[in-house]
């Protein structure tokens, strides 16, 4: 393939694949969505060019001299590489893409091997990843990569709010083999934080602990965020009456009238069941001459329900009923 059959994109492709990724990646990143969306798909079709070409190449980029060179099948791999950086920072991530795209092979992929696939990734662009997956997959995939950086790769998650799709889709693409077709470049919302909670929900029980006394070692606040996140006042409601018995006589009575203004009626009920008759005749009055609360102060007690169920949880006093094995 001589220089003169070459399109420009064909010239801009050989030219970033015969460079070194440090030298190419600061070109790289100055290049749009659009831009790298064509060099890629020129990257996936070339194959061997001559010295000729890239030397011809070479001299109208940079009027210097360059040596033969195979423009690798794996070109679409190296161009991920390149645009990694753009995920080192973000506070972006996708939620929902196609169903026919490369997300189901990596769901459909032994977890094992899709961690193999990861492993040497940043742990922002396996956040992104693993945000995108089913929480059960994401969590067989995360207890298969190495122990030390499930906490940090959930770390990065957290940050998370939305990400442009084409990013992802590179990154996925790359690990399926298979690029998806991609229509424009919208982005996505999600609730990093959540999704963090929920593949740790979906996760070992031992798995869950273990990150998270990892991360509230290092960020305490962001811990009880995700165990708040973990298990929530709605929850509550699934408790069956020894349950809710031993968790309301830790909670005061005022907290938990508050907790229950406007509270969904299985939540209600559920409480009442833990309580003698006389106590939910009580609070049921109170609640009638309650009057206005303040939505956060509202939250606040719910917050604080939570808050002790949890520790007895952790305390081994209460089982709250969440999925994972031991």
């Amino acid at each position: 393939m001589a220089t003169a059959n070459l399109t420009d994109p064909q010239k801009a492709v050989l030219f970033l694949l015969s460079l070194d990724e440090e030298v190419a990646a600061p070109i790289v990143n100055e290049l749009d969505p659009i831009e790298l969306r064509k060099l890629r798909e020129i990257a996936t079709s070339m194959h061997e060019v001559s010295s000729g070409a890239l030397d011809e190449t070479y001299k109208e980029f940079v009027s210097r001299s360059g040596i033969a060179v195979a423009v690798p099948k794996g070109g679409l791999t190296y161009l991920r590489r390149l645009t990694r950086g753009g995920l080192q920072g973000s506070t972006e991530t996708p939620t929902e893409l196609e169903n026919d795209g490369p997300i189901p092979k990596l769901e459909a992929a032994p977890p094992e091997a899709v961690a193999a696939l990861l492993t040497d990734e940043t742990d922002q662009l396996i956040a992104a990843v693993l945000a995108r997956l089913d929480p059960i997959r994401a969590a067989a995939i995360l207890e298969a990569l190495p122990p030390e950086r499930e906490a940090a790769i959930l770390m990065r998650m957290t940050k998370m709010t939305d990400l442009p799709i084409q990013v992802l889709d590179d990154v996925a693409a790359a690990l399926a083999a298979e690029l998806p077709q991609a229509s424009n470049e919208a982005s996505l919302t999600l609730d990093g934080i959540k999704r963090a909670a929920d593949i740790l929900n979906s996760g070992g029980r031992q798995m869950s602990a273990t990150v998270l006394e990892q991360i509230e070692e290092k960020q305490p606040e962001l811990a009880r965020d995700m165990r708040l996140a973990m298990f929530t006042f709605v929850d509550l409601a699934r408790l069956d009456a020894k349950s809710m018995r031993t968790l309301l006589r830790e909670v005061p009575t005022e907290r938990l009238t508050i907790a229950l203004k406007g509270a969904p009626p299985e939540v209600i009920n559920a409480i009442f069941l833990g309580l003698s008759e006389r106590a939910s005749a009580l609070i049921r009055d109170d609640l009638e001459v309650l009057g206005k609360v303040r939505k956060s102060e509202v939250e606040s007690a719910r917050q604080e329900v939570v808050q002790v169920a949890l520790r007895l949880e952790a305390d081994g006093v209460l089982d709250l009923g969440r999925g994972g094995d031991e």
